[in-house]
């Protein structure tokens, strides 16, 4: 286990108040792996994230799709975001040859992945653990770990 960074607690109401508190913590990690159970709220935190960060395009599960691409200013520059889910994958060499292993290897854009657990012998180190935990319908907690 890598070492623990961040811990929270959350609900949909305090979200955007944590959210920056995770991006301060998060930022300078370039692939975030985000674990938890079926509709612990990976999607939902991503997608908070990106309307954070300043994407302006709907922000989506990529279940069938396997990668979305979005786009934002960072210090005027533009950066890119791989929203990733890997739920459907059966392996990491279904993962290759989806290309997930190129996005995974371009320096300069945000990888973010739901079940990364079906390829994580694809995932880059250090990278960013991200444990989000159902507590009831309406509190989450969440661990950041960097991942060596």
């Amino acid at each position: 286990m890598g070492e623990l960074i961040l811990q929270l607690s959350y609900s949909l109401d305090t979200l955007p108040q944590q959210m920056q508190r995770f991006w301060n913590c998060a930022h300078s990690h370039r692939v975030l792996a985000f674990h938890g159970e079926m509709g612990a709220g990976k999607t939902t935190f991503i997608r908070n994230l990106c309307r954070l960060l300043g994407v302006k395009d709907a922000v989506s599960s990529p279940t069938f799709a396997l990668i979305n691409e979005y786009h934002f200013l960072e210090n005027g520059k533009d950066k890119t975001i791989y929203h990733m889910d890997w739920y459907r994958l059966r392996d990491a060499e279904e993962a290759i040859n989806a290309g997930i292993e190129d996005a995974l290897n371009t320096t300069d854009a945000y990888c973010f992945v739901e079940w990364p657990e079906k390829a994580d012998v694809l995932l880059p180190r250090p990278h960013l653990r991200v444990e989000i935990e159902w507590v009831s319908d309406t509190e989450r907690n969440m661990k950041l770990i960097v991942e060596e």
